[in-house]
């Protein structure tokens, strides 16, 4: 074997994690951020909890979920923010194809819609919530795209100033782009995107909607995101 073909073995074992839809609910399902007990990923996934059980622990053998367990209780959770970013990548790919097929039910649509306006990937917004707030922070000077995602002198300091610390931690970006699957474009990730979801969520100027990773932004998030960024809160709803 080539020194160019060694990872080949490795790749593949990758992509056969991933070919399985039942898998790919999983993973998809997790990109919440949160940790899931194997009982509400086979619901979600809509399979047998003995069938679950068996694909989890082919993902947790191949380094894309840990898994920790309180009592009687499996739960799972992404293995860290590169493999939620790999997943988030690849279901931007097939975006196209996915909105392409109309929803068959009112709930379907309606949850698409909320996914769509706003949602956390991980752990940092997305949709157009996440679009708007880096559009926003880049247009303040705060954030550069130019050449590839970073946050400026000013930026760190409007962090600062906002009362959102960052903790840089291991090897991590402070910044970094995320393709979004909905909008097709880049938001921020990160330690700053995280620091900001958290933030957004702590303070109550976002929360969780639904049993998806859905978010809706509050009357107090409005105003907040006004002030602190001049977003029009029309575009936030």
């Amino acid at each position: 074997m080539t020194e160019k073909d060694a990872g080949a073995p490795g790749l593949a074992r990758l992509a056969g994690l991933l070919a399985d839809e039942t898998r790919a609910a999983c993973l998809l399902a997790l990109l919440d951020g949160r940790a899931w007990t194997a009982g509400e990923l086979a619901r979600h996934a809509g399979v047998a909890a003995s069938t679950l059980s068996e694909h989890l622990g082919k993902l947790v053998a191949g380094g894309l979920l840990a898994e920790e367990r309180q009592g009687r209780h499996r739960y799972v959770r992404m293995a860290d923010d590169r493999v939620a970013h790999l997943v988030e990548d690849l279901a931007a790919q097939v975006a196209p194809e996915a909105a392409a097929r109309r929803p068959r039910t009112l709930r379907a649509s309606s949850a698409g819609s909320a996914m769509a306006r706003g949602r956390t990937c991980y752990d940092h917004l997305a949709g157009r919530l996440g679009i708007a707030v880096t559009d926003a922070l880049t247009g303040r000077g705060l954030l550069r795209q130019d050449t590839g995602f970073a946050l400026t002198d000013a930026g760190l300091g409007w962090f600062d100033s906002a009362g959102i610390p960052l903790r840089p931690t291991g090897r991590r970006p402070l910044a970094r782009a995320c393709l979004d699957w909905t909008e097709r474009r880049p938001h921020l990730a990160g330690v700053a995107g995280a620091a900001l979801c958290r933030h957004a969520l702590d303070t109550g100027w976002c929360v969780r909607i639904g049993s998806e990773r859905a978010v809706r932004v509050t009357p107090a998030g409005e105003d907040a995101l006004s002030q602190l960024l001049d977003i029009d809160p029309a575009a936030l709803r």
